[in-house]
């Protein structure tokens, strides 16, 4: 293979191992980074190189980075509860500049940074956000939307400083195989699996498949804009459609019980305490992620269907795919397991 050689940050994880494969998949050499203590199975059977480095390891990312082409920066440490929140600003801002700095210094001819919906804003007239709608820090619900909040805002700065010719990409709510932490999202599928979502809050979400969002960043690289920053979305939906569509997947039936949001509120506030503050333990309903859910994330993503020709694959096969694989690697108690999803 001779193609151009891309380093990939983040690239054990959910986001990251869809973007080796795609990478891989369309001709380009992939140097993937990975912590020393990282899961690997992801990346297992890929043929990319695994380099070990650290994003607040600022020698390791120069290391990494020596003679690559192209810097796809994904990692990011994603959490809705910490019990010390400055290592996601740590991780988030400082391992953004880092590796920023390491891709200068490589010379790199393009840099694709990962940022989230969560740092874009969302219109109050209820239509769907996009890469323009106003928002400021002070909109941001909790340490890791602020924390990849400012990430961007450094990450911009540095672009302009440096001359750096960086594409930002903010995928919505991705879904598929391969989610090994899980996120957020996630836990919600494997919750309802596992039989442990008996009601839910009127939320929603734009769902994405993995897969289209790994799409995304190569289509970035080879026809985004220097600068540009592309929403990598597909389809809003609530969270009761999301059951549904799962109830439907596997032959269960949805929760009917809507839940009111200070009923949820309060539940979140006792666990956060209890769980979090007492316990040490991440919480069930992490006070941060309820907080989210008062407010439907909606997005727009015709710009990069437009300008990037992002594909939009139906999210329900992306569902079916994340329940075979949830069942499949153990995140389902066997007496949990649906019928229909074997």
């Amino acid at each position: 293979m001779s193609g151009p050689l891309a380093l990939v940050t983040g690239a054990t994880g959910f986001v990251g191992s869809h973007v080796v494969e795609a990478l891989l998949g369309n001709g380009y050499r992939v140097r993937a980074l990975a912590r020393p203590t990282s899961r690997r199975e992801n990346i297992a059977g890929m043929d990319c190189e695994v380099v070990l480095g650290d994003l607040l390891q600022p020698d390791t990312l120069h290391r990494a980075a020596m003679g690559v082409d192209l810097v796809f920066h994904v990692a990011a440490d994603y959490r809705l509860w910490s019990r010390d929140p400055r290592s996601l600003y740590r991780t988030n801002i400082e391992g953004t500049a880092n590796v920023l700095e390491a891709a200068h210094a490589a010379r790199a001819h393009r840099i694709v940074y990962t940022s989230t919906v969560g740092v874009l804003g969302i219109p109050g007239n209820g239509s769907p956000g996009t890469e323009q709608t106003p928002v400021t820090l002070q909109d941001m619900v909790g340490h890791y939307k602020r924390s990849k909040f400012l990430a961007e805002e450094r990450a911009r700065k540095m672009a302009q400083e440096m001359a750096l010719d960086m594409v930002i990409v903010y995928p919505s709510t991705p879904v598929g195989e391969r989610d090994i932490k899980p996120t957020p999202t996630g836990r919600i599928i494997v919750d309802f699996l596992n039989g442990r979502m008996p009601a839910y809050v009127d939320t929603g979400l734009n769902l994405v498949d993995v897969r289209d969002v790994a799409a995304g960043h190569v289509l970035a690289v080879e026809r985004g804009s220097a600068g540009g920053r592309y929403i990598l979305g597909n389809q809003n939906v609530s969270l009761k459609q999301i059951l549904e569509m799962l109830a439907d997947i596997v032959g269960r039936p949805a929760p009917r019980a809507r839940l009111p949001y200070w009923v949820a509120y309060g539940t979140a506030v006792l666990d956060t305490f209890f769980r979090g503050t007492l316990l040490g333990r991440e919480p069930r309903a992490p006070l941060e992620g309820v907080r989210m859910a008062s407010r439907r994330m909606y997005f727009d993503a015709s710009l990069a269907v437009r300008e990037l020709g992002l594909p939009q694959s139906p999210v329900r096969e992306a569902l079916r795919r994340a329940v075979a694989w949830f069942i499949a690697n153990g995140y389902v108690a066997r007496c949990s397991q649906p019928v229909a999803a074997h």
